[in-house]
């Protein structure tokens, strides 16, 4: 795999100006084919939908280049060449140097239980990570890894912003910082809740966090970053945040069911032990951390997200599309967060689990509990929708089963939250529907 670097892609920040790109909604819908049938999707934090050039590489694959990789026949060459694009499809979203910097794997969940064994031998009996409530795929890992080798683990807790509600809870740096020490090893940090919704300022944080280390002399700190809940809404930069490890779902960024990382070279390099064959001689290659590969056509597949994403401006440029994204979803997030938090619903006893603020802060994954003497359950909430049919949004604790178990008052932590969470190929005429449904059931 040839080591070729990429563009450093342009910065965006919250101040930038979003409002100046905008979205064709109906040149967006028209990529998935799936929308067709006119079934409201509204949990797409579990799962986007799948674009239609995404599907035709997929197949196109299967038809014309199904065979084993790293043979010198034609067809062969062919099959690598295509992985190969998968991962300049993943370094380019990540903003990484080098495509040596992406790995690829089943699920983020699978990729981080990988790399936390494959940094089991530079861990030191002491050494403390620092994680949070946030989805188990950026904690099971590492709670199994200092179990190992007896590290500390730490948590950093969401705190509520708004004293009348208790639920009102995010991720503050202030709170962060205090944790580091001269033993912090690792920090395991979301870049945005998939219950909260509420972005996560990863460049602050890391920031923040380093200065500490390297005032309380840490060793080495390592970060891994959560981008799951991210990477539909908002474009990440690797190099911009200064972290060692970072991960996503191609299946939550309208692509097929698998997942890429980023490993920072130095860490790939200097971290990791190899989980491939021991007669591979591949210290220094991403493929250390994919014992038999990927799924060939999964990585292929994911050649069209890119393409897809630049397509929604005339820019054709990332930044520029997700800056369109983020202008659009505030359309989105604005009728169903002003509709929850009401006077009316809030004496009802809705509470949104997060901020409610509506503006670039968060992104349109939308939580909330009816609690009270009138309390209803989210299964039951949820029960409604898919009794009257045509929208699917989910209940749960969505594997962020820290977080919902924490929050106080305490709730089932198997009923979990109400969640609806979209993306920018929903309208707000679909928006509308899932409050006229809601009013029905709340009223």
């Amino acid at each position: 795999m040839s080591d070729k670097c990429l563009t450093p892609s342009f910065h965006l920040t919250l101040s930038r100006q979003y409002q100046m790109a905008t979205l064709d909604i109906d040149e967006v819908r028209a990529s998935f084919p799936s929308l067709e049938s006119g079934y409201i999707y509204a949990d797409n934090a579990g799962g986007s939908q799948t674009t239609q050039g995404v599907i035709d590489r997929v197949v196109d694959y299967l038809t014309n280049t199904n065979v084993q990789l790293g043979a010198d026949y034609f067809v062969s060459m062919l099959s690598t060449q295509r992985v190969d694009e998968g991962s300049f499809t993943a370094a380019e979203m990540f903003n990484a140097v080098s495509i040596n910097e992406v790995v690829f794997g089943p699920s983020s969940t699978m990729i981080l239980e990988n790399i936390a064994r494959a940094l089991e031998n530079d861990i030191q009996p002491g050494d403390e990570f620092i994680i949070t409530y946030e989805h188990e795929a950026n904690n099971g890992p590492w709670k199994r890894l200092a179990d190992r080798r007896n590290a500390i683990i730490k948590y950093w807790e969401p705190t509520p912003v708004s004293a009348e509600n208790p639920y009102s809870v995010t991720y503050k740096v202030e709170e962060l910082v205090p944790l580091v020490s001269s033993r912090t090893r690792l920090a395991a940090i979301t870049a945005c809740s998939n219950i909260l919704g509420s972005l996560v300022p990863v460049e602050e944080a890391v920031k923040a966090l380093r200065q500490r280390a390297e005032e309380q002399g840490a060793r080495k700190v390592e970060v891994s970053v959560d981008c799951v809940a991210y990477a539909p809404h908002r474009k990440m930069d690797v190099r911009q945040w200064d972290i060692d490890y970072c991960v996503f779902s191609l299946y939550k960024v309208y692509g097929v069911h698998n997942a890429a990382a980023y490993v920072r070279s130095a860490a790939l390099q200097t971290s990791l032990t190899s989980l491939a064959h021991d007669f591979l001689k591949v210290d220094d290659e991403p493929y250390k951390l994919q014992p038999g590969g990927p799924g060939y056509e999964l990585v292929y597949g994911a050649t069209a997200v890119v393409p897809y994403l630049k397509s929604l401006t005339p820019e054709d440029d990332l930044a520029a599309s997700f800056d369109a994204i983020a202008n659009y979803e505030q359309k989105l997030l604005a009728p169903l967060l002003r509709f929850l938090t009401d006077a009316k619903q809030v004496d009802r006893g809705v509470r949104i689990v997060g901020t409610s603020e509506i503006n670039l802060s968060r992104v349109p994954t939308v939580s909330f509990v009816v609690v009270g003497q009138n309390a209803i359950k989210s299964k039951d909430v949820v029960g409604a929708f898919d009794k009257k049919g045509g929208i699917g949004i989910r209940y749960g604790n969505f594997y962020a089963y820290s977080l919902v178990d924490n929050l106080r008052p305490k709730l089932d932590v198997n009923d979990g939250v109400v969640r609806i969470s979209l993306v920018h190929y929903n309208t707000v005429e679909e928006v509308e529907k899932i409050v006229d449904v809601l009013r029905e059931i709340l009223a």
